[in-house]
């Protein structure tokens, strides 16, 4: 039995990247007239929707839609809800490229097990300069992200979340949407509930996807600021520690914090409890020569490293003061989009 898919891809001013996300799906091995292609637009400022709807003239698949709130959740789930006549639905960044088996072998891992209620692959970073090219290697490192699998590709099998999920649509009338609360990590928190409604997550390296990382080091740091601000809100809303790999990076800067008192209080055991910070260093740099030999390179991937786990940490800090000591409710100024 032949299955629809829908794709849903959120987007606001990405005139640079849209057109390689479409060409990508419109190129997929599995047949075009099964895909339901939904844009749902931020109301971007730049020619993003004028270069969508010219893809929409040539390709009836492709369809786009209006996001008045312009934060990607309201996104996600208007294009959710024009994809009642579809069997499978699934989430993609604007980006992001896929494979062109991605969709064919995602519906036949869906197909041959049943058991599975979401399937993705993993991100490949393309590098469009030298700081791309480091920030790629360091969110592709388990070094820089942990056990995040769908980054790092080492493994495969049940997993807590994935990238691009490919969802059965009867998920969302047990799960429901996401959270539009959430301007990042809402992809996460709605995994988190699918776990939770009993259902599985599976991650497939024989899927790829191809997906253009932040191009500074500025922009790396408020990108994982707010994943670990909006992490500690996930937290709270659901009254548990979704994975345990999100504390590392607070606890790294609760240490680098109590370090600078120890500097200036206790500076007799300052150079004992600069231990752990040297070793952070070593193992860092170890880590760098796996990918680079030259030195400058070197330097530059322990300092993306650094950005990653300081940024998330602080973030993560900053959420736990808001949310938990402060009480704090949400506002506009919250919803500041970080591309």
């Amino acid at each position: 039995m032949e299955q629809k898919v829908a794709i849903v891809i959120p987007c606001r001013n990405e005139e640079q990247y849209i057109s390689k996300c479409l060409h990508s799906l419109v190129n997929q091995t599995y047949p075009l007239h099964l895909l339901k292609i939904i844009v749902v637009d931020g109301q971007s400022t730049d020619n993003t929707k004028m270069i969508v709807s010219e893809w929409s003239k040539k390709y009836s698949e492709i369809i786009l839609l209006e996001n008045i709130h312009k934060t990607t959740p309201y996104a996600l789930n208007i294009g959710i809800q024009n994809a009642k006549d579809c069997d499978l639905i699934m989430i993609l960044g604007a980006h992001a490229e896929l494979d062109t088996t991605y969709i064919q072998f995602a519906v036949e891992i869906m197909k041959n097990n049943p058991a599975i209620s979401c399937v993705g692959g993993v991100l490949k970073s393309i590098s469009e300069n030298h700081t791309t090219d480091v920030i790629s290697k360091a969110m592709s490192s388990p070094f820089g992200v942990g056990n995040a699998y769908f980054r790092t590709g080492l493994s495969e099998g049940f997993v807590d979340t994935v990238a691009f999920g490919l969802y059965r649509s009867e998920v969302f009338n047990y799960v429901g949407l996401f959270d539009e609360e959430l301007v990042r990590n809402q992809d996460d928190e709605f995994n988190y509930r699918i776990l939770k409604k009993g259902f599985k997550i599976f991650l497939s390296r024989k899927l790829a996807a191809t997906y253009y990382v932040r191009t500074s080091f500025k922009n790396l740091f408020r990108q994982f600021y707010q994943y670990g601000y909006w992490k500690v809100y996930v937290n709270k809303k659901h009254r548990t520690i979704t994975t345990l790999r999100q504390l590392v990076p607070f606890l790294f800067v609760m240490y680098l914090f109590f370090l600078f008192i120890a500097l200036v209080v206790f500076s007799s055991t300052f150079i004992f409890l600069l231990i752990p910070l040297l070793i952070y260093i070593i193992v860092a740099i170890s880590v760098s020569f796996q990918y680079y030999s030259n030195i400058l390179n070197n330097v530059q991937l322990v300092w993306a490293f650094f950005v990653l786990h300081i940024s998330y940490g602080l973030g993560y800090a900053k959420g736990i003061l808001d949310f938990y000591v402060l009480s704090k409710k949400m506002n506009k100024k919250d919803e500041k989009l970080s591309r």
